[in-house]
């Protein structure tokens, strides 16, 4: 059975980093396009980045351009996301997904909380 799992997630200062971690398996991983999107009261469902199979090709959103970075290790069946520049707006549950194009998910983790307080 397809089984994403994020983990990484935590409590952060403004301004420090986290990486979150989704381990994929279930599925040839190195065919999917791979997703971060995240959840809050406030905002709702957002995406953050989009990364194709091969690593070729990414979107980020405006809000988290320049500071979030999606990468993945094919071999390794892993995602990650590697989040700088943390400020509270950022606190949100933390998703990962995979699908076959840029906003096709298919399949969701559980997902992981992300907290930025001083």
């Amino acid at each position: 059975q397809v089984r994403l799992v994020e983990s990484g997630g935590g409590l952060v200062q403004p301004g420090g980093s986290l990486r979150l971690s989704c381990a994929a398996s279930g599925f040839t991983f190195r065919s999917w396009w791979m997703y971060w999107i995240r959840q809050t009261p406030g905002k709702g469902l957002e995406w953050l980045a989009v990364m194709d199979s091969n690593g070729a090709t990414t979107y980020y959103a405006d809000s988290v351009k320049g500071r979030f970075t999606i990468s993945r290790d094919n071999a390794k069946n892993t995602l990650y996301l590697q989040m700088n520049s943390l400020n509270s707006e950022d606190s949100a549950v933390y998703y990962c997904a995979k699908g076959t194009g840029y906003y096709s998910p298919e399949s969701w983790g559980p997902g992981t909380q992300v907290t930025v307080s001083s």
